[in-house]
Parts: structure tokens; sequence; C-alpha cells
């Protein structure tokens, strides 16, 4: 997501993921009275994935296509106008008001295969997609104009590697939240150990985030015994301590 928007503090909020899915998850239970994660998985997933097409559309209007300062600026005008949507649900409905809250902390916490199952193959086509556009998010990373000089087209990369990000971040975010701070750290970390080539970064990326997932879920699950507190509460402890480091090393490479 960094490569494409050429932003380095892009995360799933930057192309409206976690809003489009938070607002789908509000609509089913004000709507529908779905309550459970098995019951609006596929409402967030479907409304992450809408949310996102909506921000490349916006940002492909015009003749210089979606360009990274055109996909801030729709991802940040739509998340708003989700956001305020959301909130007037939330104010109104207050069995609404639970399920976000146990939703939007961010938690693997109950989610077994009859969560996963569903999203497992976005998950795999999203990955083989992203792990493909490599070569490509190299060229992006040089500038529009250079990557047409090495025979790449700028808005095919983009258009394909949005695909990946859709179902991924859509899969990811449906499944356990959205939890904070590992999808803007991991990256980060990785360019400071290995570089900044994406055919690298990219699966490297995705060994080692759901590694850190699992600490932090782990981690949760003890420190407060017999208590639990929800992965994404912890991976935002530890990931935010970890970037301000990497900033003051002057480790966060550029893109």
């Amino acid at each position: 997501m960094q490569g494409v928007a050429r932003n380095p503090l892009a995360d799933p909020g930057i192309l409206g993921v976690n809003a489009g899915a938070a607002l789908a998850v509000i609509a089913a239970v004000v709507l529908f009275g779905t309550t459970t994660p098995s019951g609006y998985i596929w409402f967030a997933f479907i409304g992450a994935a809408v949310a996102a097409v909506l921000v490349y559309a916006i940002a492909s209007l015009g003749r210089e296509g979606a360009t990274p300062v055109k996909l801030a600026l729709a991802g940040a005008a739509l998340s708003a106008g989700l956001v305020s949507l959301l909130q007037g649900l939330l104010i109104t409905n207050q069995d609404a008001l639970t399920a976000f809250r146990n939703w939007q902390v961010g938690s693997v916490a109950g989610k077994g295969w009859e969560q996963i199952l569903p999203v497992l193959p976005f998950m795999v086509v999203g990955i083989v997609i992203v792990i493909f556009t490599g070569r490509w998010l190299n060229g992006l990373a040089l500038g529009d104009d250079l990557a047409r000089g090495l025979g790449q087209n700028p808005m095919l990369a983009r258009g394909v590697s949005a695909i990946g990000i859709v179902l991924l971040c859509g899969a990811a975010t449906a499944l356990a939240g959205p939890v904070g701070f590992i999808g803007l750290v991991v990256p980060h970390l990785l360019r400071a150990l290995i570089g900044t080539d994406y055919r690298w970064l990219l699966p490297y990326s995705v060994l080692l985030a759901p590694v850190i997932l699992v600490l932090a879920d782990v981690v949760g699950r003890v420190i407060l015994l017999p208590g639990e507190v929800a992965a994404g509460i912890i991976s935002v402890f530890v990931s935010a301590p970890v970037f301000i480091w990497l900033v003051r090393k002057r480790k966060a490479v550029a893109l």
C-alpha cells in the first residue's frame, strides 16, 4: 500500500478500508440485527472492498489517473464521510455501539476455521497478486516518468496492486478488525533490515506481520490473567515505540 500510494505513512486507513468495513459492520447490526463475528464478517469484507474501490475510482478521475496525492486525498475525504455516517448510527443504536466497540479494538480471539475459511481464498489470491507486483512497485518508487521509461504502465501497476490491497486488507480487517500500526510499522522495519526492494519486502511482510499479530495476541492473553487484552491494543503499545525508534535512528528508509 505504501508503494502504490508512494506515501510512507500509508496503511489500510488511507484507502478507506477501515472506515468502509466499520460502517458495513454497524449497518449489519442496525439493519439485520447481526451481533456475532461470523455474522458480520462478510459485511465487513464487502464494506472494505467497496470503500477501496471508490477511493481508487475517485482518484482515477482526470488525465493523470490515480496519482499518490489524489489517492491520499480521496481516501481521507471518503473516510471522513463514512466516519460521520458511522457516528450517526452509533449514537442512535446501543447494540451497534456494543458490536462496534468489540470489533474496533482488533482481535483474533474466538476466530476459528468457521471465520477463516470464507476469506481464505481472497487472502491467497491477494498474496499471489501483491508478490507478483513487486517489480512494478520498484518502478513506481522511481516515479511515473521513470517507470514509463522502463516500459511499465503506472496506471496498470497501481490498478493490479490495488486489487491485491483490496483482497488482503478487506479479508484481514473483516476477520480481525482494524488492528493498528502493524501495516504501518512492518514495512519500515523490514526496509531497515533488508532494503527497499519490493520483491523481497512483500514476501517478508507476509511472514512478519502475522508473527507480530500472534505475539501480540499471546501477550494479551497472559498479561492480565485471568482476563485478556485485545491483540489490537497490544500491537499499538508495542509498534508505536518501535516506529518512534526507527524514526530516531533514521532507519525509516525512503520509498
